[in-house]
């Protein structure tokens, strides 16, 4: 009778193994690779009050330009960061010609914050 019985088992044990054998053999699939995105353009740090200030001076630092991106009427025209040029979000392609030809230039820009 004993014998019977591990007759009929060994061969459900035998599937079993081999089942879990093939499914721990399966390869993950290859990852994707993305192209990875041009991030160039992002902003690098995101500076407090305290460093802006220390560009605030006359004469305007060479080497540092401040550039409000605020609309000019309405946001501009009613006040600035003494030194700040006005290059509006809004029309950034058309003025890229204010911006400094030195590329080593600090540049600092602000606008009104989140809407």
């Amino acid at each position: 009778m004993q014998n019977t019985k591990r007759l009929v088992w060994m061969p459900v044990m035998l599937v079993l193994v081999l089942v879990m054998g093939l499914a721990g053999c399966q390869t993950a699939p290859k990852p994707v690779k993305l192209a990875a995105a041009d991030t160039s353009w992002i902003f690098h740090d995101i500076v407090d009050v305290k460093f802006v200030q220390q560009y605030v001076k006359m004469p305007k630092p060479a080497d540092v330009l401040i550039v409000d991106s605020r609309p000019t009427r309405g946001k501009f025209d009613k006040g600035y960061i003494p030194t700040a040029i006005n290059i509006p979000g809004s029309k950034f392609d058309k003025m890229t010609d204010k911006l400094p030809k030195d590329k080593n230039t600090l540049l600092i820009f602000y606008c009104q914050g989140p809407t």
